[in-house]
């Protein structure tokens, strides 16, 4: 098997990308800052709450193609605010519609508004209809590997475990989880909600993501476009790190530096 590389891009739904930090459009204070933002992160695919937001089914409103054209950008709408496999897959054929036949979605089905997990199940449901639909799924899910597996078998063109739940910040909770779900996928395999700030990033890429999406992390900082930047160069370490290969966690300390030829 080829080892891979620094340079090496991602690939969803065939087509290559040089970065893999995907970001969020939404809880900006304007489409002004989330052009900056997104910018400063370097994301090549930026998602997009249709339910939300204003792609131009509302006329005389701004409209979020104006700062972020899909000349420059591989719009990646999301079902977010779905709770239920038929309004998934309604809004998935909406922006397919607004879109000139746009197939690459971001399929995102809730349990519940406090919490914002995933159901399962009408994931599942969801899924097999848009993938038989000739859609490209990009899946927001829970940490369950076994879940995972199936639905890459489904043909979701990528798997995006939540680390942590959806806005809370808490960082990547789910460590052998995650691992499980990178070591046995073969399609990409990206952290969606949950981080917090840069460390988060860099953490979820060490352990070998291909990539990390993200949102409130960067909108909700008191900076934006200044966390935008950081999260750029900590998903880019983090990739560089997994690639070098950590050194082995020892329980005592191991001279840096040989004993042998020393002048005493």
């Amino acid at each position: 098997m080829t080892q891979p590389t620094l340079h090496d891009p991602l690939i969803i739904a065939g087509k290559p990308y040089r970065s893999r930090l995907l970001t969020g459009t939404g809880k900006f204070v304007d489409f002004e800052q989330t052009r900056e933002a997104t910018l400063a992160a370097g994301a090549e695919i930026v998602t997009v709450a249709l339910r939300r937001t204003n792609l131009g089914q509302n006329k005389g409103e701004p409209n979020l193609l104006e700062f972020l054209p899909p000349e420059q950008f591989t719009l990646l709408p999301n079902t977010a605010g779905c709770y239920n496999a038929e309004d998934a897959v309604r809004t998935c054929q909406l922006a397919r519609e607004l879109l000139d036949g746009h197939r690459l979605v971001k399929l995102e089905v809730l349990g519940d508004p406090k919490t914002l997990y995933p159901n399962v199940s009408q994931t599942l449901i969801a899924a097999r209809q848009l993938v038989n639909d000739g859609f490209d799924v990009m899946v927001y899910t829970s940490d369950d590997p076994i879940i995972a597996q199936e639905l890459e078998a489904i043909g979701c063109v990528a798997i995006m475990p939540l680390a942590a739940p959806i806005g809370s910040g808490l960082g990547i909770q789910n460590k052998w989880s995650l691992l499980e779900i990178i070591e046995n996928a073969k399609v990409p395999v990206l952290v969606d909600a949950g981080v917090g700030t840069a460390s988060d990033a860099t953490i979820a890429m060490e352990l070998g993501c291909d990539g990390v999406l993200m949102n409130t992390a960067i909108a909700a900082a008191k900076q934006p476009v200044l966390m935008a930047a950081a999260m750029r160069k900590a998903v880019e370490a983090g990739r560089e790190a997994f690639l070098a290969g950590r050194m082995p966690k020892r329980r005592y300390a191991n001279a840096s530096s040989p004993l042998d030829g020393l002048f005493f």
